[in-house]
């Protein structure tokens, strides 16, 4: 069933990430500019945010692949309309595409036929967190371009390949793949039990702020030595080489078994297309 307050507002939602780049994102990236010094880097970050501004101006969407819509639901046991939710969410995908508009992007799979409105089978993707005795929901929201999904891996490792198999994993796929992906990139990177845990997590670990650290110091220290390492490759703006490669790099954890050690990577564009809406138990919005 679809409840059109819900729908109105993770229409409104879509628009927004898909015309404006979230503010952490754009900082970093400002950031990132004025630490160049080579005149053809510095030249490539003066078009994207030319192309930043103009997507404002003209309301239309940053890039022209809008990519597959992704959604995070986080909705509290005593949320009112949860079973409104997916119909109300699907409803905006179509909504959204038609009047941003957004490109149709979703081709089921051996038909290799186009739906038309970014829905279909199993399409938008949705991944469900619940939480008990909460009677919010956030709806997250992420938009997973083309380029950005072909550098995509997951790899379970055997054990006493270690933490340094990982690294090792994560920059052969980033030298390899990274250029596809329009950097600088943001690196999620998932480690847990199995493929899918490790390739959920690397997802998730996409939607934490730039600038952002995991709390264990561990952890902490190696999102950052692999930024110093994946900088140092020198990709540089829109895979042109420069000073740095990645806006950051976020890794996100899962206890795992003892004899296996997943990984998952996953990477966005320098144009990071992603947000979320809280809507609560009377259906306001923040």
């Amino acid at each position: 069933m679809i409840n059109e307050r819900i729908t109105d507002a993770v229409c409104a939602l879509i628009r927004k990430i898909s015309i404006r780049l979230p503010d952490d994102v754009s900082n970093g990236l400002s950031e990132m500019a004025k630490r160049e010094d080579s005149p053809r880097a510095k030249e490539l970050y003066g078009c994207i945010f030319d192309n930043v501004k103009k997507a404002a101006e003209l309301n239309r969407p940053i890039c022209q692949d809008t990519g597959a819509l992704q959604f995070f639901l986080k909705t509290g046991t005593k949320f009112p309309y949860l079973d409104d939710a997916e119909d109300s969410v699907r409803e905006a995908v179509r909504r959204a595409t038609k009047e941003i508009p957004l490109r149709p992007n979703a081709v089921e799979s051996f038909e290799e036929r186009n739906t038309g409105d970014n829905t279909g089978t199993r399409a938008p993707w949705t991944e469900w967190e619940i939480v008990s005795g909460n009677s919010d929901l956030r709806v997250g929201v992420y938009m997973a371009g083309g380029g950005c999904s072909l550098a995509g891996r997951a790899k379970v490792l055997m054990p006493l390949e270690g933490y340094a198999g990982i690294v090792r994993f994560v920059f052969d796929t980033v030298t390899e793949w990274g250029v596809n992906a329009c950097p600088p990139l943001i690196v999620g990177v998932g480690i847990g039990a199995c493929a899918p845990t490790a390739a959920a997590l690397s997802k998730k670990a996409l939607l934490r702020p730039v600038g952002s650290f995991n709390p264990i110091a561990k952890i902490r220290e190696t999102e950052r030595r692999m930024k110093e390492g994946l900088d140092a490759i020198g990709i540089g703006p829109l895979g042109m080489s420069g000073k740095e490669s990645v806006q950051c790099v976020n890794i996100e954890c899962a206890a795992h078994h003892p004899a296996t050690l997943a990984v998952g990577l996953s990477v966005s564009c320098w144009a990071t297309r992603r947000g979320s809406v809280l809507i609560k138990s009377d259906l306001s919005t923040e």
